[in-house]
């Protein structure tokens, strides 16, 4: 006679497919959160502010008036000067960063307005190459310059950059005298130029447009430096402070002037553009600020 009977297992409920890719992880706080609801916050986490990289196309979105943006220099690409060649020919890297990225180029160029202000615009996009900057980049950024000459309007130029591109050599590195050459011209007719640093901003970037605005703006966390942390630990034989080549620790040491989130750069833009009197007699805030002196 059987005393105990033997439990009744349940049979174990299948799991409902949830469908892969449409929730994103926070790295800083785990917070998981609906792609988009994310995208709609321009890849912001809306409780813990990280700032997930964020596409060209989607930031000109997010920053000019919609339906204003006209996109211009397209067809300049990459050519191969020094028919480089490492483990693939430079061509074909180049059709693969096409392909990966879906962009021409690691910048777009093109005029549109902020809150009814005009601005000739050239955003970066680490997708493509890690954004590094050759031939076509730079005469690209040169021609968005000359633009704001043309059409007497502010330059807004968001960099996210590993530095100068290695396959073009000598011909990259020029694209560093031949951009701020270009800044030269707008300071001299008092155009205001806005730098934006996003993350990362290295290299010849950094050591030329990028840091040549009349307003550096960053993005809260970015890294913003020339060398990396090793390489210059190396050559100064120095300890180096922790953080030293982040947004935060730069507007310390004056070399931002500050640190906006993404979703408030449009507005904190038509402020600035606003109270450089674009609407009177446009001046950059580097004379703005002399004339003031002078005059006390």
């Amino acid at each position: 006679m059987t005393h105990f009977s033997k439990p009744k297992l349940s049979t174990p409920k299948k799991k409902k497919n949830i469908p892969e890719g449409l929730w994103t992880k926070c790295p800083v706080s785990g917070e998981i959160i609906f792609n988009k609801d994310l995208e709609a916050n321009l890849m912001v986490v809306p409780k813990s502010g990280y700032h997930f990289p964020i596409g060209s196309r989607q930031r000109i979105a997010g920053l000019l008036d919609e339906g204003t943006f006209v996109e211009h220099d397209a067809g300049v690409k990459s050519a191969d000067p020094l028919k480089f060649v490492d483990s693939a020919a430079y061509p074909d890297r180049i059709k693969k960063y096409e392909k990966e990225s879906g962009l021409p180029e690691a910048v777009i160029c093109g005029t549109g307005k902020i809150h009814g202000i005009p601005v000739s615009v050239a955003v970066m996009d680490f997708r493509f190459c890690g954004g590094a900057m050759g031939a076509a980049v730079g005469e690209k950024i040169t021609r968005a310059i000359e633009r704001a000459l043309e059409e007497k309007c502010p330059c807004l130029i968001v960099s996210s950059s590993g530095g100068a591109r290695m396959q073009e050599g000598i011909y990259s590195l020029m694209q560093m005298a031949k951009t701020s050459a270009a800044l030269g011209r707008l300071a001299e007719a008092k155009l205001p130029f806005i730098s934006i640093l996003t993350h990362p901003t290295t290299g010849g970037v950094t050591a030329s447009f990028a840091t040549l605005g009349d307003i550096i703006i960053a993005e809260p966390g970015a890294l913003i430096g020339f060398a990396g942390a090793r390489v210059i630990k190396e050559t100064t034989k120095q300890t180096l402070p922790p953080g030293f080549q982040t947004a935060e620790f730069l507007l310390k040491h004056g070399l931002v002037d500050q640190i906006v989130p993404r979703t408030e750069m449009r507005d904190r833009l038509r402020d600035l553009l606003q109270a450089l009197h674009l609407g009177k007699k446009p001046r950059s805030h580097a004379r703005a600020t002399e004339s003031a002196s002078a005059a006390g």
